[in-house]
């Protein structure tokens, strides 16, 4: 049985291609706190709402720490 999962997260790879910038700006976005990311170990990842609240002009939300 095969269920359909709605992904909440990207790459900041994917990010940048949403976003069209490259990706080495997209890297350094992540590094400056410009896109919030969420670090997993070695593996960076953009929440998708977080993307979704920049192209509409909100300030994302930001993750308590």
């Amino acid at each position: 049985m095969s269920q359909n999962i709605e992904k909440l997260t990207m790459t900041v790879v994917e990010a940048g291609k949403m976003l069209g910038i490259s990706r080495p700006t997209a890297f350094a976005r992540v590094a400056d706190g410009s896109i919030p990311s969420i670090r997993m170990g070695r593996r960076i990842l953009i929440p998708i709402r977080a993307i979704e609240r920049l192209l509409n002009g909100q300030q994302p939300a930001t993750e308590a720490k």
